[in-house]
C-alpha cells in the first residue's frame, strides 16, 4: 500500500520542526493524529428515513468507509424523538484513511467553502483535540450536487495525542490547517 502524502510529510518535515520548536529529545515524543471522527446529526430522519440513507451514502463517498447509524439515547417529546430511533450517522477514520481524508480536506474541500476566513484556533479542548463544523456537504468533490436530496452539515473532530492546546495547534498548523490569523 502506498504511504499517504501527508503521513510522509509528517514523518520527514513536521516531526523535525516540532522537535525544534518544543525541544523534544526523541521522535516518539512528537504528538501525532490518533483519529478523525465525522458526525452527521439529522433530526428529520425520524420523519423520513430516506434523509438518513442519503446522508449515509454521502458520508461513505466522502470517507471511503461505511458509516455507523447513531440512535437517540433518550426520548424527547418536543422533537418527536423516541428512545432508540435513528437520528444520524458517524465515521471514525484511523491510519492511512485518516491521513488521506485530512489531506483532501485541507487541500481541496476547505478552499471550496464560501466566504472562508480561516478556522477558529479557539476550538481546541484541553486534551489537544480540535472540533469544527461544516454547514453543507457540497464542499466535498465526491458529492454529486444533482443527486443531493437535502443539504446537511457535519461535525469533524481531529483527535491528537498532544499534551496541550499549543502542541496540537502547532501540529495541525504544520500539516496545513488554515487557521484564522490573530489580530494584533
Amino acid at each position: 500500500m502506498v504511504t499517504p502524502r501527508l503521513l510522509e510529510r509528517y514523518r520527514k518535515e513536521i516531526t523535525v520542526e516540532m522537535m525544534k520548536t518544543f525541544g523534544y529529545k526523541n521522535k516518539l515524543e512528537v504528538p501525532k493524529l490518533q483519529k478523525i471522527v465525522l458526525n452527521v446529526g439529522l433530526g428529520e430522519a425520524t420523519q423520513d428515513i430516506k434523509f438518513l440513507e442519503s446522508a449515509q451514502n454521502e458520508l461513505a463517498m466522502i470517507t471511503g468507509q461505511k458509516p455507523v447509524t447513531t440512535k437517540a439515547k433518550k426520548a424527547i417529546a418536543n422533537f418527536k424523538i423516541r428512545k432508540g430511533s435513528p437520528i444520524g450517522c458517524k465515521v471514525t477514520l484511523r491510519r492511512g484513511r485518516m491521513y488521506e481524508f485530512l489531506d483532501r480536506l485541507i487541500s481541496v474541500s476547505i478552499p471550496r467553502i464560501r466566504d472562508f476566513r480561516g478556522l477558529s484556533p479557539a476550538s481546541f479542548d484541553q486534551g489537544g483535540s480540535y472540533s469544527f463544523g461544516l454547514d453543507e456537504q457540497m464542499i466535498f468533490p465526491e458529492i454529486d450536487m444533482d443527486k443531493v436530496a437535502k443539504t446537511h452539515g457535519m461535525d469533524i473532530t481531529i483527535v491528537t495525542n498532544a499534551k496541550n492546546k499549543n502542541e496540537a495547534f502547532e501540529l495541525l498548523r504544520l500539516m496545513g490547517m488554515p487557521f484564522q490569523h490573530e489580530k494584533t
